[in-house]
């Protein structure tokens, strides 16, 4: 996908910019989720999926009534049925400008964090804010099988859905997946974007390496981390008919912020929780 698309050459990513330090919710600046969705053949109608998009931001700081810094983590969550996400280097700009305005307490700088980013999303968006020692901060190992122990051999680098197959010896299972070798790459800087993606699937049985070397062909593929999961997801819906289908990638931080899209044919399916490289 070209980075020279019109809808993003306005976008922050990529530019010199000034960091504010008051707070200032004009920075925040909206991506229509639409224009991505039509290379996909989603544009208008009913999305063939549920899902999040779920936000953890490691560099929140405000200050307090008597000009004490505070300091938090932040779980933000966007319902993928948005019809706008954020770009995310005007994100880190919005959270920035907390930094040296004071606010009365973490329930008001919540409530107006839920306030901006509702208004930027078109949506509702949840926030959560977590002390820096709080014991819900940890993370886990994936559940499931692991691919990227199978030696496979590819030289396919950008995303090929011929790669996708069925594995008819293993007929219908119920099985979870997963893979720490996604790669990605920002559409505007070309900066990489590393990524854990796991499959929670019933149905006709993938083939595991031909699913491995699908995963490998993001590694030079520019795009945006909710539209390479919306890709992924719709590529194994063409596969199959699948009876549940879940796939989320947790992608690693970067300037404290990391995204993590889930998308499922199933409402109300949790993200698992965080893992070793966030």
């Amino acid at each position: 996908m070209s980075n020279e698309r019109e809808d993003w050459q306005n976008l922050l990513l990529g530019k010199e910019t000034r960091y504010e330090s008051s707070y200032n919710p004009q920075l925040l600046f909206p991506i229509e989720r639409a224009v991505s969705r039509a290379h996909l053949g989603l544009a208008g109608g009913e999305l063939p999926f549920f899902g999040e998009d779920e936000w953890w931001g490691f560099e929140l700081s405000w200050l307090n009534p008597k000009g004490l810094p505070q300091v938090a983590v932040a779980r933000f969550t966007f319902p993928a049925t948005s019809p706008h996400m954020v770009e995310s280097k005007s994100f880190k700009l919005y959270l920035n400008s907390f930094n040296q305005t004071p606010f009365d307490s973490w329930q008001v700088v919540r409530n107006i964090l839920v306030r901006d980013l509702s208004a930027a999303a078109g949506a509702a968006v949840a926030v959560e804010l977590f002390g820096v020692e709080d014991p819900q901060l940890g993370i886990a190992k994936p559940d499931g099988f692991c691919l990227d122990g199978l030696d496979i051999e590819t030289r396919h680098y950008q995303p090929d859905a011929a790669l996708l197959k069925l594995d008819g010896d293993r007929g219908q299972v119920s099985e979870r997946l997963y893979s720490h070798l996604l790669r990605s790459n920002c559409p505007v800087t070309g900066q990489p974007d590393w990524a854990t993606v796991c499959f929670d699937y019933r149905g006709p049985a993938l083939d595991r390496e031909g699913l491995l070397a699908y995963i490998v062909s993001f590694r030079e593929h520019q795009d945006f981390h909710e539209h390479c999961v919306e890709r992924i997801f719709c590529d194994l819906q063409q596969l199959a008919e699948f009876e549940e289908l879940t796939v989320c990638a947790r992608y690693t931080r970067r300037g404290g912020l990391d995204i993590n899209p889930l998308r499922s044919t199933t409402q109300g399916v949790p993200l698992p929780p965080r893992f070793a490289r966030q």
